[in-house]
């Protein structure tokens, strides 16, 4: 079987352009057939306060009513995607800039309102694993953003950690898929004030207690749910490590 690497950029990484930079050059040196995810909810949150549109976030996932649906699809489809699939060219990758309506890769269903209601998010219904094997084969580097579509014209922003777990996921079927997580930390911490408690290993129920415990919050909590997801679907090999770690030994190895 055939290795793949999978890469998901997020945090701060995006916005800062000497890591950025970092990150591209440690994915444009991994060999063979890869896939790149990116985010960018920090520089939306950005824009959107630019433009007078509150921010709103519910354990670590993003509020999208139809102003903030329009600003995330104008950053995470345009200026972050563009940039670094301009990025990975100027490194000599072949890289194509994709959203989940783009050869209906990635399909999603609104998120239904119960306790919360997230507006436009779409949680992952199916991913083309043929549509996205055929880039592949054809020597193409997919650069997937976090929007999505629902098949009948509706773009839905879904969560980046989401897109890289589901595709990752479906792609287990067919190749052996390694899925690291980049973000501006080494790993996943202990402890968030003290950058050398990373936690080398960790299983569901070491996760449950830190999570229970208040020790893993915020924005952890989703990337953590999707990281268990996808060693729980077949994924070979899931790591959480910072964006100069990216094809290292190195960070929060998911078990």
């Amino acid at each position: 079987m055939e290795r793949l690497e999978i890469g998901k950029a997020g945090g701060q990484v995006i916005e800062d352009k000497e890591v950025l930079g970092g990150l591209l050059d440690a994915f444009g040196a991994i060999e063979g057939r890869k896939i790149l995810v990116t985010g960018g909810g920090k520089l939306a949150t950005e824009f959107a306060s630019r433009l007078g549109i509150e921010s709103r976030m519910v354990d670590g996932r993003r509020i999208t009513d139809a102003p903030m649906l329009e600003v995330v699809t104008m950053v995470y489809g345009g200026l972050v995607n563009r940039n670094v699939v301009a990025g990975l060219q100027a490194r000599g990758v072949n890289a194509i800039g994709l959203c989940g309506a783009d050869m209906d890769i990635v399909r999603s269903v609104k998120r239904p309102v119960k306790e919360i209601d997230y507006g436009f998010a779409g949680d992952v219904e199916k991913v083309d694993v043929k549509a996205l094997k055929s880039l592949l084969d054809a020597g193409a580097v997919p650069v997937l953003c976090p929007i999505t579509h629902d098949g009948r014209g509706q773009l839905l922003n879904t969560n980046a950690d989401t897109i890289a777990s589901s595709v990752a996921s479906a792609l287990a079927s067919v190749y052996e898929v390694s899925l690291t997580f980049c973000f501006e930390k080494d790993g996943v911490l202990l402890d968030r004030d003290d950058p050398s408690s990373v936690i080398s290993r960790l299983d569901s129920a070491a996760y449950r207690r830190y999570r229970d415990s208040g020790a893993i919050a915020g924005g952890m909590i989703p990337k953590l749910d999707n990281a268990f997801a996808a060693v729980k679907a077949g994924v070979k090999r899931v790591v959480i490590t910072s964006a100069g770690s990216l094809g290292k030994d190195k960070g929060t190895v998911i078990i």
